[in-house]
């Protein structure tokens, strides 16, 4: 406390540098960008509205996710943990895929964390309903348009990818 009150009475001006600086560190700026490329035919799963990367397209990849609060926003997407579902391979979590009818997640690379997330609940509120979920895999933010991510293009960073029971849990249309 006392380096604060040094601080702000000493420095000001480098005192609201910091400041500045501080909060521009605990945003997510993107780190790169993709070329897509037309997957094969029939390679790309498009179960629950899933894109498919479009040739010569240029998708933005993020190494991180915004902030977590108890405000914090995120985007919730439709996918399948099933075998031959959109999810595509097995989850990252436990190597299994799971049933569409369990409350299971995977959530963009930053929030995903490294896989320290894994296994572990999480509270999803919308709709004036909450649920909770199981994290069992990454919606990966940093690669895409290839054979390991289903020829799809890389997640947004603020992306929960929820299962069918996640969605039902919160009230929400399939088609919305």
């Amino acid at each position: 406390m006392k380096k604060q009150v040094i601080c702000w009475t000493v420095f000001p001006l480098l005192c609201i540098l910091l400041l500045f600086l501080s909060v521009e560190a605990q945003t997510c700026s993107p780190s790169g960008k993709i070329k897509g490329k037309t997957p094969p035919p029939g390679q790309c799963n498009q179960e629950n509205d899933s894109d498919c990367c479009k040739d010569g397209k240029w998708y933005t990849t993020y190494k991180c996710s915004p902030p977590l609060s108890s405000q914090t926003k995120a985007t919730l997407t439709l996918n399948s943990f099933e075998r031959d579902g959109d999810g595509g391979a097995p989850s990252e979590c436990d190597n299994q895929y799971h049933s569409d009818d369990d409350p299971v997640v995977a959530l963009s690379t930053g929030w995903y964390n490294n896989g320290k997330r894994c296994l572990k609940y999480i509270n999803i509120h919308g709709n004036g309903k909450s649920v909770r979920a199981k994290v069992v895999d990454e919606c990966d933010s940093t690669m895409g348009c290839d054979s390991d991510h289903d020829y799809q293009p890389p997640c947004p960073n603020n992306i929960v990818d929820a299962s069918k029971e996640v969605w039902k849990a919160l009230g929400v249309p399939e088609n919305d």
